[in-house]
């Protein structure tokens, strides 16, 4: 059976960090677990909202099958939760059953996809990349899967808009492919901001000539359902069905050694309203319904894409090249004052 649904949504509420251009110093507004300055833990009510995702996504239909996570801290500690949930109720295959072999295991767990990391702008130095594995598995105990090798690694020097949609586009050929090998229905992407964005351009092939325009949303701990159109036997598995993972990435110009991260990436074939894979369709956007402040922290494009002409000498790169995006609240709501400003 092929891959139908992908369940999409974002990280919590976290704490910020600051960039200095010219130098491609970054410090944090609190210390990261990690010891990454951008790489920060969810606040008090980021933790909150995570919370309330996985009772939400404990109820999704059809249920998770495979989860794939960037491998930031904000986002594996947004998706806790409800992985340990799931486990607890038996909604997803754990190791310690004894009718569960270690493969099965692994599948169930959270695969660290960089493909889904964080989206920084072209720049004249190198970006912080995620923890290493070894890190993050100290730090999330039995949560990743230990054996998954991402299928597409970023350049470190960032990458201009058009490049972040073709990465993405890159990825879920790839993830989607893997799926479809498997067998698995459902798949749920935990991610960033221009990532969920992009991710929603990607599937539908919906590319705005305004990249600026509010159209795949991106809330905090939003949750946002793509299914998979409906097409003929050749189609429904996509370009990426037809060759292997390995395969694809190679030829997006990805996943490469890092000298060569930079060398061209095939045409956007996803555009035009075809989407990868066969193309999908969007049936919720960024739902907020399951979080309790509702549509908060929204982010969107602003057409930088670029620190090379930024003459600051220390800005917030997530208001730098985007936009904060206010939505529906819920009700008169309190609550201390979040460190930093808004990012992705």
């Amino acid at each position: 059976m092929p891959l139908e649904f992908i369940y999409v949504t974002r990280h919590g509420f976290r704490s910020n960090w600051l960039v200095d251009p010219s130098s491609g110093n970054y410090t944090a507004m609190l210390k990261s677990p990690t010891g990454i300055a951008a790489d920060p833990a969810l606040t008090a009510h980021g933790v909150d909202q995570a919370r309330e995702l996985g009772e939400r996504l404990l109820v999704t239909d059809p249920p998770i099958e495979r989860i794939y996570s960037s491998p930031y801290y904000r986002c594996l500690q947004t998706i806790e939760p409800f992985v340990r949930k799931a486990l607890a109720r038996g909604r997803l295959k754990d190791a310690a059953q004894a009718n569960v072999s270690s493969e099965e295991a692994s599948i169930t767990r959270v695969r660290g996809e960089t493909g889904l990391g964080e989206w920084y702008g072209s720049a004249p130095f190198e970006h912080p990349i995620p923890a290493a594995p070894e890190v993050l598995r100290s730090l999330f105990p039995a949560l990743l899967s230990p054996d998954y090798k991402p299928a597409v690694v970023p350049t470190r020097m960032g990458e201009s808009i058009d490049e972040l949609h073709n990465r993405v586009a890159a990825t879920m050929e790839a993830l989607i492919s893997e799926c479809d090998r498997d067998g698995v229905r459902a798949v749920l992407l935990c991610s960033h901001a221009a990532v969920v964005i992009a991710l929603g351009r990607v599937l539908t092939g919906a590319m705005p000539e305004n990249i600026e325009v509010e159209d795949f949303r991106a809330f905090t701990c939003g949750l946002s359902i793509y299914r998979r159109r409906q097409t003929g036997p050749e189609e429904a598995g996509g370009a990426a069905s037809k060759s292997s993972v390995k395969t694809v990435v190679s030829a997006a110009g990805v996943g490469r050694k890092e000298q060569d991260a930079k060398a061209p990436f095939r045409g956007p074939h996803w555009r035009c309203g075809r989407g990868v894979a066969g193309g999908w369709d969007c049936e919720l956007n960024s739902d907020c319904s399951h979080l309790s402040g509702g549509e908060e922290r929204g982010w969107r494009f602003a057409g930088d894409e670029s620190f090379a002409s930024v003459d600051k000498s220390i800005l917030d790169a997530g208001i730098q090249l985007g936009v904060v995006v206010e939505g529906k609240k819920k009700g008169p709501r309190t609550r201390p004052k979040e460190p930093g400003g808004p990012h992705l």
